[in-house]
């Protein structure tokens, strides 16, 4: 048996696809039903190069998690406790890294920047689901620096200053800043039309 290991082929496994009707090699495993845990690794499903695309881009690492389990999963400490006897009965806070020699504090440092990231970006995810936001709103109101509680007069506020910083008449002719204004106008062009700017 030889693995490729750039494309994650395993050939010759004399296993079919286990896609419904496909008589393809399965030379792409994909996780199974039962994942990894104390009993072992957990079980794999093997599909053919299509069938794996197909299995990839709807598959969902997170499915069944809760909002605090998800977090926690995120987590640059995420199973380490669980990885050797140095970290076991750690609780949730990953490795004790006092025990460890950190005198400028860069490792424990980094791991609460990326926990608080985190944490950040989840209750940015609640408040814009609160507000009735998806994905594009967001990203417009991102462009604009406008916050999620932005009304109408504020939008408009903030389109014109930004069309007076960046368009090339204010600017002595200078068209430096197009890309930006363009980028101003379609997500100003974007939330005027939306529900909650209508009105």
């Amino acid at each position: 048996m030889r693995h490729d290991r750039f494309h994650g082929r395993i050939e010759n496994t004399g296993r079919e696809c286990e896609a419904p009707g496909c008589a393809e090699a399965g030379e792409f495993r994909a996780p199974g039903s039962h994942g990894p845990g104390f009993d072992g690794p957990g079980d794999w499903r093997w599909f053919c190069l299509d069938h794996v695309r197909a299995f990839n881009a709807g598959y969902d690492f997170f499915e069944g998690m809760s909002a605090d389990e998800i977090l926690d999963a995120q987590s640059p400490v995420f199973g380490w406790k669980n990885q050797a006897r140095v970290y076991s009965g750690l609780g949730n806070d990953g490795p004790r890294w006092a025990d460890h020699e950190d005198p400028l504090d860069a490792i424990s440092a980094r791991a609460r920047g990326i926990r608080g990231d985190r944490e950040r970006q989840w209750k940015q995810d609640a408040e814009a689901r609160q507000r009735g936001l998806n994905a594009q709103d967001r990203r417009a109101l991102d462009e604009l620096g406008l916050g999620y509680d932005a009304d109408r007069p504020a939008l408009r506020r903030r389109y014109s200053e930004l069309v007076r910083r960046f368009h090339p008449d204010r600017n002595g002719g200078d068209r430096t800043h197009e890309a930006q204004l363009q980028r101003v106008v379609d997500a100003y062009q974007h939330l005027r039309k939306t529900t909650r700017f209508t009105g």
